[in-house]
C-alpha cells in the first residue's frame, strides 16, 4: 500500500464467489496433506535444490546467500540444470478494511469497504536460458484494474571468477524498472511492505524512483561484487514507446514520460560477520527528465533521486532479525510543468524515509513493525484539494506506522509431496497514519482525518 510499486488502488461486488472459494481451496492445500522437504521458491529452487530458508528468511525478502545467487546471475557456477522447466506462478487474495469507507466504491467494481479481492496472479520464467544467462521475467494479471500485463523484468548475463585472490563478479542485467536489479530489500522495487492492498487511498506524494518509471521503461546496467565487499552498478534507461506500452498492457496515458536517457546508479559495501551478523550500507539514485504527462510542447522537467539506505541481518537456527533503513531525496525542477499550469512553483523537493524491523521464529512466524515519512515544499497546485486523495494545505507530507504478522506453515518443512514447491504465507497487517497529505484532521478539505485511511489487510500469497 505505501509503496509505489504496488497495483494502482481500486461498488457492487464486494464478495465474489468464486474467489472466495479459490482462497478457501488454497488455505486447504496448504493446511492438509503429507509434506516433503522443503525445496526453495520455485523455478530458482528446483534449480537448486536448495531449501526456501537458504535464500530466503521470508519471501521475497533475501538472506545474504540469496544476494549472492542474484548476483551471479540467477545461478550458480555448478553446471548444473534444471530438471523441470523453469516456470512458476504466485497468487495473492487479500480482504480489506479502511476505518472509513469510500463512498461510490474503493475501486471499480468493488464496495466502499470490507472488499475481497485477487489482488494478483502471476507468472513467472525464473532460470537460465544458456549458460552464464538468465533471467527473472514476470507478467502479473492485475485483479483489481482487470488487466494482465508484463510485470518486473530482470535478465542477466554473469560470470563469477577470481582475480588473483581476489573473487568478482561481473555482470550485465536488461530490465525494466530502476532498482529491481537491487539484492538487497531496501530499494523500492523489493522493499516493505512486500505486498498492500490496492483498495485503500495512499499518499499523494512518491519520488519517482518508487514507481513511476516502473515497466515504462528498458535500461541496461552494468555491476560488479568486488571481493564480496564493494558492489558497484551504472547504466541508463529510456522510455518505451506507447505502442510497445500497449502491447505489455503497461500504458497510462496520463503519466509522465521519460524524456531521452535516465542514468541510474547504485553503491553498496557490505560484510558479514561472525555469529551471523550481516551489514551493508550503501547509495543510489536516478536523474530523470519527463514530460508532464507525455506532453512535450513546454519541454521537460527534472527530477534528481539521491537515496541512501542500511540493511542488518542476524541470522542463527530458529531466529532471524532484519532491519531495513532507507531515505530519498528528490531534487524537483518543474519548468515545463510550471509552464503549462501544473505546478505552483518552478522548483520544489520531496523526501521520504522507510524503517523496518522484522524478528522471524523457526522461519515460521514473523513480525514486522516499521515507520514511514514522506516530507517535502508546499505546492498548492501539484497538492490541490480533493476529497480523500487531496491537500487542503498544498502539503504532500505523509506519515505512519505498519504492523504485520506472517505465517508460513511450510517454509521450513516444505509442501505436499504432490509439489513439494508449494509455499503459502497468510498476513495480517494494519496500517495507522497519524499525518495523511499534510494534516491529521480535514487534511483534504472535505473533513477526512488522516486515520479515515487505517487500514487492515489480511492476505494470503502463494507461490508454487
Amino acid at each position: 500500500m505505501l509503496s509505489s510499486q504496488s497495483h494502482s488502488a481500486p461498488k457492487k461486488h464486494a464478495l465474489r464467489h468464486p474467489l472466495r472459494w479459490t482462497l478457501a481451496s488454497l488455505l486447504l492445500i496448504g493446511l492438509l496433506g503429507p509434506w516433503s522437504s522443503a525445496e526453495a521458491v520455485p523455478s530458482f529452487a528446483r534449480e537448486t535444490g536448495l531449501p526456501c530458508a537458504a535464500c530466503h528468511n521470508n519471501f521475497p525478502q533475501l538472506t545474504p546467500l540469496g544476494r549472492q545467487f542474484k548476483m551471479s546471475g540467477y545461478q550458480f557456477d555448478d553446471g548444473l540444470w534444471p530438471k523441470y522447466p523453469p516456470l512458476s506462478a504466485m497468487a495473492v487474495g487479500s480482504f480489506t478494511h479502511t476505518q472509513e469507507g469510500q463512498p461510490g466504491g474503493a475501486a471499480p467494481h468493488f464496495g466502499d469497504n470490507d472488499n475481497f479481492a485477487l489482488d494478483q496472479a502471476s507468472i513467472f520464467y525464473g532460470g537460465r536460458i544458456v549458460s552464464r544467462l538468465a533471467a527473472f521475467i514476470q507478467g502479473t494479471y492485475d485483479g483489481i484494474a482487470e488487466q494482465f500485463a508484463l510485470d518486473n523484468t530482470d535478465i542477466r548475463l554473469a560470470k563469477p571468477f577470481t582475480m588473483g585472490e581476489t573473487p568478482v563478479i561481473l555482470g550485465l542485467t536488461l530490465n525494466n524498472n530502476p532498482t529491481v536489479t537491487d539484492p538487497w530489500n531496501t530499494t523500492p522495487a523489493w522493499g516493505f511492505p512486500y505486498v498492500s492492498s490496492g483498495l485503500a487511498p495512499t499518499p499523494a506524494a512518491s519520488t519517482v524512483i518508487e514507481g513511476d518509471l516502473s515497466q515504462q521503461v528498458y535500461g541496461l546496467t552494468g555491476y560488479t561484487l568486488i571481493n564480496n565487499l564493494v558492489y558497484l552498478e551504472t547504466g541508463a534507461y529510456h522510455k518505451l514507446s506507447t505502442d510497445a506500452k500497449k502491447a505489455l498492457g503497461v500504458n497510462d496515458p496520463e503519466a509522465d514520460v521519460l524524456d531521452d536517457f535516465a542514468p541510474y546508479w547504485r553503491v553498496a559495501l557490505q560484510h558479514s560477520f561472525e555469529g551471523g551478523h550481516y551489514l551493508s550500507v550503501g547509495t543510489y539514485g536516478v536523474l530523470a527528465h519527463t514530460l508532464p504527462g507525455g506532453d512535450s510542447s513546454a519541454g521537460s522537467d527534472r527530477r534528481t533521486d539521491i537515496g541512501v539506505d542500511l540493511e542488518y541481518q542476524f541470522i542463527v537456527p530458529n531466529h532471524n532479525v532484519t532491519v531495513l533503513a532507507t531515505w530519498i531525496h528528490e531534487a524537483q525542477n518543474w519548468s515545463a510543468s510550471q509552464s503549462l499550469g501544473n505546478t505552483a512553483h518552478s522548483s520544489d523537493s520531496l523526501n521520504t524515509a522507510r524503517v523496518t524491523a522484522m524478528y522471524m521464529y523457526d522461519l515460521t512466524y514473523a513480525i514486522y513493525g516499521g515507520y514511514f515519512m514522506v516530507t517535502g515544499s508546499t505546492d498548492t497546485v501539484l497538492y490541490a484539494p480533493a476529497d480523500r486523495t487531496g491537500s487542503q494545505n498544498g502539503s504532500p507530507d505523509s506519515r505512519g506506522f505498519v504492523l504485520e504478522l506472517d505465517w508460513l506453515p511450510l517454509n521450513k518443512n516444505g509442501g505436499p509431496s504432490l509439489w513439494p514447491w508449494f509455499n503459502p504465507k497468510l498476513s495480517l497487517q494494519y496500517v495507522i497514519y497519524t499525518k495523511f497529505n499534510g494534516g491529521d484532521h480535514n487534511y483534504d478539505g472535505f473533513g477526512h482525518r488522516a486515520s479515515d485511511n487505517n487500514t487492515l489487510y489480511l492476505s494470503l500469497w502463494v507461490a508454487f
